[in-house]
């Protein structure tokens, strides 16, 4: 009997520790900030070597994200909920491109664990465990699905990686480092994010 018992124990206790979309969702929404470096590389069909951008990012949780591109030329992005917009050296100018919602609600539920903003557009498959985790996003909605082939995203205690498959055939890296977690926000942060 102890046999049995040791069996059916081995067997299903891989289930009762998996790592799910529910235990990914809690990891991600645990810190209310994440800051740190960028790297973007965008590769496109018609081209032989990657548009390499790169800067520093600062995400807050349920405010934005604020996406400082260093190089190749400055360029600061504010991206929240309400849609994108621009700093030009004054102030935040507002994007009014409507088609770029759906995908600014995509980006943010990406990088915070926002699943349910993800759920409606794709199917999700999740594997891998809690230090060391991926998840491969398969469009469902007619929209996306005009969009993108896949999308990977891959982590630990953050999200580190995130790969952008697109319908046309071009693909997107970005890739993220040096990140802390719930550090202080430099004045241009604080105050661009609030």
């Amino acid at each position: 009997m102890k046999k049995y018992s040791l069996f059916f124990l081995c067997l299903f206790s891989p289930l009762v520790l998996a790592f799910s979309q529910n235990d990914l969702v809690v990891l991600l929404q645990k810190n209310t900030s994440q800051q740190g470096e960028f790297t973007q590389q965008r590769f496109l069909k018609s081209l032989d070597k990657p548009i390499t951008t790169g800067g520093q990012f600062v995400l807050l949780t349920k405010k934005g994200l604020l996406w400082q591109m260093k190089k190749p030329f400055v360029n600061n992005l504010l991206v929240k909920p309400s849609g994108i917009m621009q700093w030009n050296g004054q102030s935040w100018v507002a994007n009014e491109n409507v088609a770029q919602s759906q995908q600014v609600g995509l980006f943010l539920g990406l990088l915070s664990g926002d699943i349910s903003a993800i759920e409606s557009q794709f199917s999700l498959n999740l594997t891998g465990t809690e230090e060391n985790w991926t998840l491969q996003l398969m469009p469902s909605s007619l929209l996306m699905k005009q969009i993108f082939d896949s999308i990977k995203i891959r982590g630990g205690e953050t999200v580190k990686e995130i790969e952008l498959n697109e319908k046309q055939g071009d693909r997107t890296l970005i890739r993220f480092d040096q990140i802390e977690i719930n550090q202080p926000l430099d004045d241009f942060s604080q105050s661009a994010l609030n």
